[in-house]
């Protein structure tokens, strides 16, 4: 008698394939989670000095895993209300406000203002910025008599160049000194999380995945279509809508916490359409989790651990990402 399987998964050996799928990705996690905390430790366990070793430790892999989190799931959301596989929710603009904001901070109110920018407090305002701009975006557009998508990400993708373009002559009037220590927040890492941002940032991730979770059904939906999606009795704007409100949170989150992370989540969204053979989000997300903490703690384990070169860790990340994403562009291109 065969095993029955959820109606998600076309036959039941897709569905076993899934389970191992999932477990491998679970095991993988708890062994980079375990080694980034307790490998290559300086310090002996019977010291009193181990616990805040680790707590330290602990407190960037929370990061990591806020981060992970944030990115897979916003691009594997983004990816579907916009029906392409190929872009990500960096089109939005979010690295190119989070670099506005902290030049900005260096440039209008000196050195002492950046290094005091810190806390929830800091990590709210940033978060409202993003949000609110765009929430702003969506609503005059996708509220708009044309209703256009393609120009949503147009205007995303205008916005952002003239806010790096800006960020980028503000950087140039700035001492050398200066410049350095902003560079160092510029670039994506687990140093630039603040311990006191975690519960914020925690409470909004969790609520973004529930309301993402409640629309499920309705993203399995708008895969087929706007016309198909309307036509099966989806309201496609109000859900379009909520879905890109969830993706502006959960980017805005990841940004102001980490930095700009431009890849990390295609790269994992990539490798979950490869991987997982349903259309059901319900059963995508918690591969997309999975992979893109992997990835992410896993990068830092090989760079920090075999390599020692712990600087370089989400360069290595962007560039496999960007070159992932050029060849899937190339792949498409030759279809």
């Amino acid at each position: 008698m065969p095993l029955n399987h959820p109606h998600a998964f076309r036959t039941r050996e897709s569905y076993i394939r899934y389970i191992y799928l999932v477990s491998i990705l679970a095991v993988g996690a708890v062994v980079f989670t375990l080694g980034l905390l307790l490998y290559n430790n300086p310090v002996a366990v019977t010291s009193p000095s181990f616990g805040p070793v680790v707590q330290r430790r602990l407190n960037a892999l929370i990061a990591m895993g806020i981060g992970a989190v944030c990115q897979g799931v916003a691009t594997l959301a983004f990816q579907t209300v916009t029906n392409n596989r190929i872009i990500t929710p960096s089109l939005l603009g979010f690295e190119a406000l989070y670099s506005v904001i902290q030049t900005s901070l260096l440039f209008f109110g000196g050195l002492q203002v950046l290094l005091a920018f810190n806390g929830a407090g800091a990590f709210l305002l940033q978060v409202g910025l993003m949000v609110g701009l765009s929430l702003l975006l969506y609503g005059s557009l996708l509220n708009s008599a044309r209703q256009n998508l393609q120009l949503l990400l147009l205007v995303g993708i205008v916005l952002g160049t003239s806010m790096r373009s800006l960020a980028t002559f503000m950087r140039r009037l700035l001492e050398p000194t200066e410049f350095d220590i902003l560079q160092a927040r510029l670039f994506a890492s687990v140093n630039n999380a603040d311990v006191e941002s975690f519960p914020i940032a925690i409470l909004l991730v969790v609520v973004a995945l529930v309301w993402l979770l409640t629309s499920s059904n309705c993203m399995n939906t708008m895969r087929l279509g706007p016309d198909v999606a309307v036509s099966l009795g989806v309201k496609y704007r109000y859900c379009e809508f909520k879905i890109l409100t969830i993706v502006s949170i959960l980017m805005s989150v990841s940004t102001a916490l980490l930095g700009p992370i431009t890849f990390l989540g295609f790269l994992a969204a990539t490798l979950t359409y490869q991987l997982v053979s349903t259309y059901d989000h319900r059963y995508q997300f918690p591969v997309v989790i999975l992979l893109s903490y992997c990835v992410l703690t896993g990068a830092y384990f090989l760079m920090f651990h075999v390599f020692s070169a712990q600087g370089v860790v989400t360069l290595i990340i962007e560039l496999v990402g960007g070159l992932t994403f050029l060849a899937l562009l190339m792949k498409r291109g030759k279809a």
